[in-house]
């Protein structure tokens, strides 16, 4: 699913909640970019394994929380809201649609983690560091997508303490986490592969005489 599309799907859930936030749905959202890099947190946690069996769940519930963040910090794309006093309450109503529908799916791993997300956000925009929100979006979606691990956990506490370290932590335990599933993947292809051809070269053997 493109970025697009998650946009449209997020719209769509608000429009049909039928609430004050419907009137605010905006009809051409404005481009978005996490930074260059092209991180992309929805795409990211919706592609790993522990998110396969509710891919569009966890899409759109990344998208919204992601959406939240943009009012409170940034420039939303689903929605127009200019009074900022209304764009904090957007924000939190759009975290709370995407936590429940989390909930919905019981998934309280990921739970945890947009909430972590949401947390280190703050923390970061209070103190002008917005590389370290970049990092727990990227972090955060690997967890969702991947898998949490004692290297992400260890990351957290150094961004939650202000380490300077804490944004190149958080990136690098992201990284890791989604480069040991796919090494573990591979791994076990491999062993397949291997079962099969000597499977299949034993049943190719001429019967004895």
């Amino acid at each position: 699913m493109t970025e697009e599309d998650a946009i449209a799907r997020l719209r769509a859930a608000i429009r049909a909640a039928a609430g004050p936030l419907a009137d605010a749905v905006s009809a051409a959202p404005a481009a978005y970019a996490m930074d260059d890099s092209g991180l992309d947190p929805v795409a990211l946690a919706a592609s790993g394994p522990r998110a396969a069996a509710h891919r569009d769940d966890v899409e759109l519930a990344v998208t919204a929380v992601l959406e939240g963040c943009l009012l409170h910090y940034g420039q939303p794309r689903a929605l127009q809201i200019d009074d900022p006093d209304l764009a904090l309450l957007a924000g939190d109503r759009l975290y709370a649609l995407g936590l429940a529908r989390l909930t919905s799916i019981g998934d309280l791993t990921a739970i945890a983690e947009l909430a972590d997300i949401i947390a280190l956000s703050a923390q970061a925009y209070a103190s002008g560091d917005e590389r370290l929100a970049l990092a727990a979006w990227h972090a955060g979606a690997a967890a969702i997508g991947w898998g949490p691990g004692e290297e992400l956990a260890a990351a957290k506490q150094l961004a939650r303490a202000g380490d300077a370290g804490g944004a190149s932590a958080l990136h690098d335990a992201a990284r890791s986490q989604v480069a040991a599933h796919e090494a573990q993947r591979r791994r076990g292809s491999d062993v397949c592969n291997v079962t099969h051809s000597s499977a299949s070269g034993a049943s190719q053997e001429p019967p004895e005489r």
